[in-house]
């Protein structure tokens, strides 16, 4: 009975110790939980107006490209440019050489000399008094005949020069020298005009893109390039609209190359904030949201980059009216 009770005095003693020391505990879990406050610059989230951009299809070409055309038939005997050449205007580039071109040509001039001199001949004997003027007549309708012949096929004979039509870069030059060609034939094609990048867009977009839309290619120069569309083609080829952009410091090496591009499509309403206020762990990016009740809770969220420096788009994961805490300066 007395070994009892000592127990029972040992335990009231104990628990009569410990109120103290909860009650110190108490206050450090407090204080522990006021310096988990959070702090630093706050944002509520509003919807606002941003750029709404497109993917399309593109490629660096020209406004338009100029065929080099066989005018006569024969032998290509010769053809002075490759492709990636320079050329101006009215350039020589190449000979086309038709064997019977020349004989032609020699038969007329023959026919020609022969009417001249019977023109001589009937007007001498026509001042004389021995032929009328109806003869005289005749004679000289058949002498310009000859000459209007001569002159045709010398002309016909002289197109087998080979001429650049436009001023530009030879892009194709397929034909060999020593080929037969036909009148209308491809010889070459050289670029005209100034370079572009022309996009090639579903038919849906055609209402939504216009001349003054921005657009912004990769690859195109020495990095990213902007530029803006100056014309949109009206007519649909298998479902694509096409349209040229105006894009400053193009590299104009490879017309055709292929290369990404975004254009412009309206406006629409966004989540935009300060990348500041997003950081990222472990490849996933998080903001912190402010409660009702004064904490703090760490939230991910999906994020896009957009064309404003310094902000980022908020996909998912918050939406308007929410407050994010940004880092403590």
């Amino acid at each position: 009975m007395m070994r009892a009770k000592v127990l029972i005095l040992s335990a009231l003693s104990l628990s009569v110790l410990g109120l103290p020391l909860a009650g110190c505990g108490g206050g450090e879990d407090a204080a522990q939980q006021e310096s988990k406050a959070p702090s630093g610059p706050r944002l509520v989230l509003r919807e606002s107006d941003t750029a709404d951009w497109q993917d399309v299809s593109a490629e660096v070409a020209t406004v338009d490209q100029a065929q080099v055309l066989a005018r006569i038939p024969g032998i290509l005997t010769a053809l002075s440019v490759r492709e990636g050449d320079m050329v101006r205007k009215g350039q020589t580039i190449g000979r086309i050489i038709d064997s019977q071109l020349g004989p032609q040509a020699a038969a007329a001039k023959a026919q020609m000399v022969q009417a001249q001199s019977e023109l001589k001949r009937v007007k001498f004997l026509h001042d004389n008094g021995v032929y009328a003027d109806a003869r005289l007549e005749q004679a000289q309708a058949a002498a310009s005949a000859s000459r209007a012949q001569y002159a045709a096929a010398t002309a016909v004979a002289g197109q087998g020069a080979v001429v650049a039509p436009a001023s530009g870069r030879v892009l194709h030059a397929d034909v060999p020298a020593g080929a037969p060609v036909a009148p209308g034939m491809a010889i070459a094609v050289i670029t005209a005009g100034p370079v572009i990048v022309r996009l090639q867009m579903p038919e849906s977009l055609a209402a939504k893109v216009h001349a003054g839309s921005l657009v912004e290619a990769v690859g195109v120069g020495s990095g990213d390039a902007t530029g803006r569309v100056i014309k949109v083609y009206p007519s649909v080829t298998a479902g694509q609209v096409a349209a040229d952009v105006q894009m400053p410091g193009i590299d104009n090496t490879l017309i055709g190359r292929r290369v990404a591009a975004r254009v412009e499509t309206g406006s629409r309403k966004a989540l935009l904030v300060p990348s500041g206020y997003v950081t990222r762990r472990y490849g996933i990016d998080y903001v912190t949201l402010a409660g009702k009740d004064g904490t703090a809770t760490q939230v991910p969220v999906q994020t896009a980059p957009i064309a404003e420096a310094g902000k980022v788009e908020i996909l998912s994961g918050v939406s308007a009216g929410d407050t994010l805490i940004g880092a403590a300066q």
